[in-house]
């Protein structure tokens, strides 16, 4: 997903698949412990799109209190 593709998201849109990845991020952690993945770069590319939609939800409330 796509930074631009981000910002077209509703606060709410937001909160959803922040929740959806941390699921998501939990599975991919669980199954790298029992047996290794195909991909371990999935576990990388799933922090950083949490990061991204927590980045940009942050800034929404900051811009929306000045």
């Amino acid at each position: 997903m796509k930074s631009s593709e981000i910002k077209d998201l509703t606060s709410k849109e937001l909160d959803e698949k922040i929740q959806e990845e941390q699921n998501n991020l939990i599975h991919l952690r669980l199954n790298h412990a029992v047996s290794p993945l195909e991909n371990p770069l999935k576990i990388k590319y799933s922090r950083r799109m949490i990061a991204r939609l927590r980045t940009e939800l942050t800034s929404r409330k900051l811009n929306n209190e000045q």
